[in-house]
């Protein structure tokens, strides 16, 4: 199974200097990906409920540094050279459509194939307010947006007309490497996510799940796509867990996971990063070197 690596862009995470020694030594100890999520707004007291979390507030402080992810991924990029990458999510509806089809492009071309964009819908409504976009109908502006954006990526001149954006022979290069079509990952926990996956996506990226929660929402996934016609095979699978050791990957894998996203917050200093990278690396990739059973 692939192992993943979801720690960039937050608090110490988000130092240049960090990001470069989190993204080489991960690459070196052999994750496959670096993922990195977003938020444009927090605000200190949030009305809204944050899905991941029993008490429905997320951990990260309001005033904590948090990077865009399409330009930290770039430079992560910029100083690899196999490791692929990942928005892990960005919150599509958010976002002009056409800006982000030429922004993801762009970050394909720069990193030489390795961009997968992960989405989700978003679940703050104070951040939606900001951002003045509207919080009700997200979910329909989210497949719309990746509608449009496949339009573009595929099509040159490329028109398009929804309920939300609309255009008329425009050409938005580059282009994605990979024929004109980026891997887009669902991002999210919801039956709407999931079906979201399996009749719009390339991948379903499940965050902080629960171990033993993991095999019945991918046996979920997998009726969606039998539901829509599609081949569950098609998709890749990651998940985050909320719990779980390296001795719950052989679990994982029968029920159709494909990749583990350790999820983390790097030390504050370079060499402190790349010996945390390290190490988590011998836990989840060789946990043999730990004294732990080989997964199978």
């Amino acid at each position: 199974m692939r192992v993943g690596l979801h720690a960039l862009g937050i608090g110490d995470g988000a130092r240049p200097e960090v990001i470069r020694a989190v993204a080489t030594a991960a690459e070196k100890h052999g994750f496959a990906r670096l993922w990195c999520g977003e938020h444009v707004v927090l605000v200190d007291a949030p009305a809204s409920r944050y899905p991941y979390s029993a008490d429905g507030r997320i951990a990260v402080p309001a005033d904590a540094d948090w990077l865009d992810p399409l330009l930290a991924l770039t430079f992560a990029a910029a100083v690899t050279s196999r490791i692929e990458l990942a928005s892990g999510v960005l919150l599509l509806p958010e976002h002009n459509p056409v800006l982000v089809a030429k922004q993801a492009a762009t970050l394909d071309v720069l990193s030489a194939g390795r961009f997968s964009l992960g989405v989700g819908v978003g679940w703050s409504a104070e951040e939606f307010a900001a951002l003045g976009v509207p919080f009700a109908g997200r979910g329909r502006r989210t497949e719309e947006y990746l509608a449009a954006m496949r339009a573009l990526w595929a099509e040159d001149p490329a028109s398009f007309t929804g309920e939300f954006t609309r255009f008329d022979a425009i050409r938005v290069n580059p282009k994605p490497l990979r024929g004109g079509r980026l891997p887009v990952v669902v991002g999210g926990n919801s039956d709407a996510a999931l079906r979201r996956a399996a009749t719009l996506g390339d991948g379903w990226y499940g965050f902080d799940v629960a171990a033993a929660d993991v095999p019945a929402r991918v046996a979920a996934l997998a009726d969606e796509c039998a539901r829509h016609g599609r081949a569950f095979d098609e998709l890749t699978v990651a998940v985050a867990l909320s719990d779980g050791t390296p001795e719950h990957l052989p679990a994982l894998g029968a029920a159709g996971v494909t990749e583990l996203v350790v999820v983390g917050a790097p030390p504050p200093t370079p060499d402190a990063a790349a010996t945390w990278v390290a190490e988590l690396a011998r836990t989840w990739i060789r946990p043999e070197e730990c004294g732990a059973p080989t997964p199978t």
